[in-house]
């Protein structure tokens, strides 16, 4: 169920990508780094942005406002998710703002495999 959660809240990130959300893409990512502590977003993502649950979405890397459109739409009830819901209900733009420019900053390195 958690997999299934988590697969839609990727899902919804993708979507939403393209239609921009309420926090501006801006942010403080020594505060999102904090803020990703108390507010247990790594709990799921992980500190790194590299997701400690199966199905939870790797958030490393990922443009900021994609990030943001994708809370927007959970803190507004737009995308249905049980845990996300609740989550991002008491979110503050600024606190929005914060955590996705932390993970946004995160440097991701892809290996493609050699055939």
């Amino acid at each position: 169920m958690l997999r299934l959660l988590c697969l839609g809240l990727f899902c919804l990130i993708c979507v939403l990508g393209l239609s921009g959300g309420a926090a501006r893409a801006d942010g403080d990512v020594k505060a999102g780094a904090q803020k990703i502590r108390t507010l247990q977003c790594q709990t799921c993502h992980g500190q790194n942005g590299i997701a400690k649950l199966p199905g939870a979405p790797n958030l490393a890397g990922q443009p900021q406002d994609y990030m943001i459109a994708a809370i927007g739409a959970y803190k507004s009830g737009e995308r249905k998710n049980d845990i996300m819901n609740t989550i991002a209900q008491p979110l503050k733009d600024a606190d929005i703002a914060d955590v996705t420019a932390y993970y946004a900053s995160i440097a991701v390195t892809v290996k493609v495999p050699t055939p």
